[in-house]
């Protein structure tokens, strides 16, 4: 059974980028590396920044694109190529506007939906076969915003849009350990499961 040994978190690089919608599968990776006590390095031949990384004894590979989103590809593929990973064996966390900010979703293959950096990667690796978080940053026509999609997600969610993606990354990180032990139902199951409210007094 295949089990996790690369995650990839989408985003672009530069200060200018650094807190806009696009970036969120950026937050998540430095969310890893916090988690994990790892230092991400700039490495040219790998496209990007990468770290060697454990948790609860399960090694994996951090992947941070340097590229800009729309060439992902070109940096997932160059280290899975060099280290053998299967795209069964990637995790790629990506932005995603068809939910909204505190919401995700795990899947494992389909289609790109119009997300470059998924589009880019899917051709690099000649397969779609690989893992995606997929964290909700909301729709211009959810909030009624006369805005079109690219400029969207190049700006930064307002404050409260924020505070719930970080509080959602935090949630998604607890479904780490399943996923590089190759339990995909349980991470799946723990990912989609969300607690009761609790009754008003």
């Amino acid at each position: 059974m295949s089990a996790i040994r690369l995650i990839v978190g989408l985003g672009n690089v530069g200060r200018e980028y650094q807190y806009t919608r696009h970036n969120a599968g950026f937050w998540f990776a430095d969310g890893v590396a916090r988690l994990t006590g790892a230092s991400f390095a700039s490495e040219a031949k790998f496209h990007g920044e990468i770290a060697r990384s454990n948790l609860r004894g399960k090694s994996f590979w951090l992947l941070k694109p340097g590229t800009l989103m729309n060439r992902s590809g070109r940096a997932v593929a160059a280290l899975a190529n060099f280290y053998r990973i299967e795209p069964a064996e990637i995790f790629v966390i990506h932005d995603e506007l068809d939910l909204a900010p505190g919401q995700s979703k795990l899947k494992c293959g389909g289609g790109h939906a119009g997300h470059n950096g998924l589009r880019d990667i899917q051709s690099h690796l000649g397969s779609p076969d690989f893992w995606r978080l997929r964290l909700g940053i909301g729709h211009p026509r959810d909030v009624q915003a006369e805005q079109d999609v690219a400029d969207y997600v190049l700006h930064s969610p307002r404050l409260e849009e924020m505070s719930l993606i970080v509080d959602e990354i935090n949630r998604a990180l607890g479904i780490l350990p399943d996923m590089l032990a190759g339990e995909f139902a349980a991470a799946t199951m723990k990912l989609h499961t969300r607690p009761n409210p609790a009754p008003e007094q």
